[in-house]
């Protein structure tokens, strides 16, 4: 990334109706063009649930556009939110809650993936099928997925996923069996489903792609919960043998050997045939057990925290562009919450940032590969991967101010960072709004 003077740079505010939000959730919202931001209108009191629209706002003239609509949203559903563009098609993903009423509202369990085209607003595409009716479908999961996010190359898109079966047998056993996984939708074919209010068809195939259990073994490489995924690089990450490897890098929960829950980097390799299912069990599960893994998918642990003084990962784990680190948020030797680079083939992490205080969080890669931005001390900051020391490695993006900017995100060509912060109206009350800040 060439070198700039960012104190003269401006931050541009380009959503102004303060009457709601304008959430771009940590998520992919820019355009494949780099014109355009898409957002949802969540609410406070509400969440997801509340947000009866997902928009898009263009950061040149300030217009703004509808994608997608409910008619008739309430503050328990279905709801509408989470949403990502596609980095190849003018295309966006995002939550679409089952139809709600205030007994059985939006839940982790009851939404699906709705893909929306930019040239068709308010046409839903089902992306991924949702069958909580026995026998199960192949292709089809029986819960809700959220934080969708597409590959690189368009042709995949991942998430992570609550299963609505193994919620009700929990309700019925009282046994820990609402666990959250991570899955892959694949446009393979259309699956089917029988058509009831709790079953969706879709025009993508959907697996999961790690297996959760309740009660890991201590001191094993078991895992209760899965979550802060995202893609392997651009086109995946490169193996010894030459070839490129599509794969999710995850958190996984695991038990310390003293039976302490701790959240440690994984990696998950998956097949390009999503369709066969592997030795643990059918791709669509069965009424007392998870759809399990396609054939084919490993998945690996990366770090071993669990029995060090301050054990434990955070956030999301954030792959370089070209696949050949992994970025992640831990405790340093003094307890101090860096980001830390690790090799998709695991040894020892390097400490990447320094700072006497901890780390918020809201990790990237900036599309150069050669530095991360993440939030510090209520600032965006950059950081320059390589041996220089750490005080010549830093810049600082955005002025310090009262509330911290939020789920920040580049454009695809590094030029342009957005990013959420709150603005008061005349009564005080806060509306997240969307910010630009340009580097030319």
């Amino acid at each position: 990334m060439p070198a700039c003077n960012y104190d003269h740079l401006q931050e541009t505010q380009v959503t102004h109706d303060l009457s709601y939000h304008h959430d771009l959730d940590n998520n992919d919202n820019f355009s494949p063009d780099g014109k355009w931001l898409a957002y949802d209108t969540r609410t406070d009191e509400g969440g997801i649930a509340a947000s009866g629209r997902i928009e898009r706002v263009n950061i040149e003239t300030g217009e703004k556009q509808v994608l997608f609509e409910i008619s008739g949203n309430t503050p328990w559903g279905p709801g509408a939110g989470a949403v990502s563009y596609s980095p190849v098609q003018n295309a966006v993903v995002f939550i679409h809650g089952l139809p709600a009423t205030q007994d059985n509202p939006y839940q982790q369990w009851r939404r699906t993936g709705v893909i929306i085209e930019d040239s068709r607003p308010n046409v839903p595409i089902y992306m991924d099928a949702r069958d909580v009716t026995d026998p199960f479908t192949p292709g089809a999961l029986r819960g809700g997925t959220h934080r969708h996010e597409w590959s690189g190359d368009g042709q995949w898109i991942g998430f992570t996923y609550n299963d609505a079966v193994l919620k009700a047998l929990e309700d019925r056993t009282g046994q820990r069996r609402n666990l959250r996984t991570i899955g892959v939708s694949k446009q393979i074919r259309t699956v089917e489903v029988d058509k009831n209010t709790e079953n969706v068809s879709g025009a993508w195939f959907s697996v999961l792609v790690v297996h959760v259990v309740p009660e890991p073994e201590p001191g094993s490489d078991e895992i209760s919960h899965a979550a802060g995924d995202s893609w392997m690089g651009t086109h995946g990450y490169l193996l010894p043998n030459g070839k490129r490897q599509i794969a999710r890098a995850f958190l996984g929960t695991v038990r310390s050997r003293s039976g302490r829950e701790v959240s440690e980097v994984f990696i998950v390799n998956i097949p390009d045939d999503i369709t066969q299912p592997g030795e643990a069990g059918p791709l669509e599960g069965t009424k007392d057990d998870f759809p399990m893994p396609p054939k084919g998918t490993v998945w690996k642990r990366l770090t071993y925290t669990a029995e060090s003084l301050h054990p434990g990962c955070k956030g999301i784990v954030r792959s370089s562009p070209d696949g050949s680190q992994l970025a992640f948020i831990a405790a340093d030797v003094h307890g101090v919450d860096q980001i830390f680079l690790l090799s998709p083939f695991g040894g020892p992490a390097t400490q990447l940032t320094r700072h006497e205080t901890s780390v918020t969080g809201y990790l990237r890669w900036h599309p150069d590969g050669e530095h991360v931005s993440y939030v510090y001390e209520n600032r965006i900051v950059l950081c320059e991967t390589g041996e220089k020391p750490f005080a010549d490695r830093i810049e600082i993006l955005t002025e310090p101010s009262a509330a911290a900017p939020v789920s920040h995100v580049w454009s695809h060509d590094g030029k342009v960072l957005a990013f959420n912060k709150p603005v008061k109206d005349e009564n005080g009350k806060a509306t997240q709004q969307i910010f630009v800040k340009r580097f030319e």
